[in-house]
């Protein structure tokens, strides 16, 4: 069993790297890219076998320890 967490940051937030990046991109070229929004993958697999228990935990990690979520959004997919 495994849970798949995407961070990304809140709209509103500061992404210096994002911001980099897109300026980069047009520096490089590449001028039709409005905006640039890099994410954190984190996969954890479980040693058990209940997609819920595996959701109920990887929220648990990701409000307190994997997101900041004051400034950032998280969402979670579970695969068997």
């Amino acid at each position: 069993m495994k849970a798949h967490i995407s961070i990304t940051f809140k709209n509103g937030v500061l992404d210096p790297e994002a911001k980099a990046t897109q300026n980069a991109l047009h520096n490089l070229g590449f001028k039709h890219i409005n905006n640039v929004e890099i994410s954190k993958k984190i996969t954890l697999t479980f040693s058990h076998n209940d997609a819920n228990l595996a959701k109920t935990e990887a929220e648990q990690m990701a409000t307190s320890l994997l997101a900041n979520t004051v400034i950032q959004d998280f969402s979670i997919i579970i695969e068997d």
